[in-house]
């Protein structure tokens, strides 16, 4: 897969400038059941050599998996390849031997813990975009973004990003340091942000990588209603991949499809160009696990959407169109982004 050349786009004002899709690489180690290690690596390679430079991991994928998979996909590329490349790191997730969730840390000291094993783990000096997953209740977000503000300062850290908050939040962080971008889900069935929180961001320039662009398959055109999801996959737990709500998400899939069929591109690359369109200040990224599913993705930068493919893709899929919320209830409640 060759580096075709594409318009950069910037991580907000503040921020480097990036290819204008990153992958998002947690479905390589954790949430959507098995993935093949092989091809994990090929994938993040193949992503690189076709001009990709965001890589979005987090601390807590597969507890320090997905970071250690970084690393090796990275040092296997040859000496220039993590020059290349920006790696974007959530943390802050608390996790049991088992696997569940227990809550979020964002105190200074822990903030500086996660990052010295993140460091190691992926093998290199700095962390070009580092963030805190959720908001920790109990710790003010000034607190947490100064203490990246600090690595920062001390060169373990280049820019600082926030994740899943919502405007006040927004605003809060930002008076404390340069806020590169936010962090949140974005798609044609995820249009919340719109409203307050895009405004916002746009307001104070900062960018947005958004993830979820194909709501976890769900609107890629590739999921079905019979399929069988194995276990550890998240999805078994989603409200929108649940009974009448998969049925109703599915066929909002068909009308779009007939959208991307008319121009002869797949449902994926229509639903990525949809967020593509929304502006030069958002950039999607892409949870391909596959050199295939990668190529699809990258597809979807030569398709242009006229004023007239937009309107018949609003009307495929009009906003808040979606049956189910986005996350299971328990996990809704720590979205600071959904207060």
């Amino acid at each position: 897969m060759t580096s075709v050349p594409h318009p950069t786009r910037p991580l907000g004002a503040t921020g480097p400038r990036v290819f204008p899709l990153g992958l998002g690489c947690m479905g390589m180690s954790a949430l959507y059941g098995e993935a093949d290690r092989a091809e994990s690596i090929a994938t993040i390679q193949a992503a690189l050599d076709a001009g990709v430079t965001l890589l979005d991991t987090g601390d807590f994928y597969g507890m320090g998996h997905n970071e250690l998979l970084i690393n090796e996909a990275l040092r296997t590329a040859g000496p220039t390849a993590r020059e290349k490349a920006l790696v974007s790191v959530k943390f802050g997730a608390l996790r049991t031997v088992e696997g569940g969730f227990t809550g979020y840390d964002g105190r200074p000291a822990a903030v500086k813990n996660f990052a010295a094993y993140s460091l190691q783990r992926l093998g290199t000096d700095h962390i070009d975009v580092y963030r805190i997953a959720r908001v920790d209740p109990d710790v003010p977000i000034e607190e947490t973004v100064g203490a990246i503000a600090e690595l920062v300062e001390a060169g373990h850290v280049r820019h600082i990003g926030l994740s899943e908050v919502g405007a006040q939040t927004i605003r809060r962080a930002a008076s404390v340091a340069p806020i590169a971008d936010l962090q949140i889900e974005y798609s044609l069935i995820s249009r919340g942000i719109e409203e307050e929180i895009l405004p916002t961001v746009r307001e104070l320039g900062i960018g947005v990588t958004a993830y979820g662009v194909l709501s976890r398959g769900l609107i890629s055109g590739h999921f079905t209603r019979d399929r069988e999801l194995g276990p550890g996959d998240f999805r078994g737990m989603s409200p929108r991949f649940q009974g009448d709500n998969l049925r109703r998400n599915l066929d909002l899939v068909e009308q779009l499809r007939k959208v991307a069929e008319s121009k002869g591109v797949s449902v994926a690359q229509t639903a990525i160009a949809w967020v593509l369109s929304r502006g030069e200040d958002i950039v999607p990224l892409i949870g391909a696990r596959t050199r295939t599913r990668l190529a699809e993705a990258l597809g979807a930068l030569d398709v242009e959407l006229s004023a007239d493919d937009l309107a018949a893709v609003e009307q495929a899929v009009p906003a808040g169109a979606a049956a189910g919320a986005r996350y299971p209830e328990a996990q809704m409640a720590h979205l600071d982004s959904e207060r």
